[in-house]
């Protein structure tokens, strides 16, 4: 019972990395522009992050930390309004 428990936990740990390399190569395939071009750079990455789930939780917040005008939030003030994003208020 012990050999088959480690053989199918030695099998499944050279699956795994396969099934994560086909997950990725997908969302690479759906990094596309709203135009149907393909992503460059840290557009490309920030896609495929998002899409694999591995956006932070906090991106929410430090997108939304921008000022009246619209223009981005730096320092004391971007870091007190994700603080208050965070919080929930």
């Amino acid at each position: 019972m012990k050999k088959m428990i480690i053989a199918l936990s030695i099998a499944l740990s050279f699956a795994l990395p396969t099934y994560a390399f086909a997950d990725q190569a997908a969302c690479e395939a759906k990094a596309v522009s709203k135009e149907g071009k393909p992503l460059y750079g840290a557009a490309k990455e920030a896609s495929i992050k998002k899409c694999m789930g591995g956006a932070p939780a906090d991106a929410g917040c430090e997108a939304k930390a921008i000022s009246k005008d619209g223009k981005p939030l730096y320092g004391a003030a971007k870091a007190a309004s994700i603080k208050k994003c965070e919080s929930g208020k």
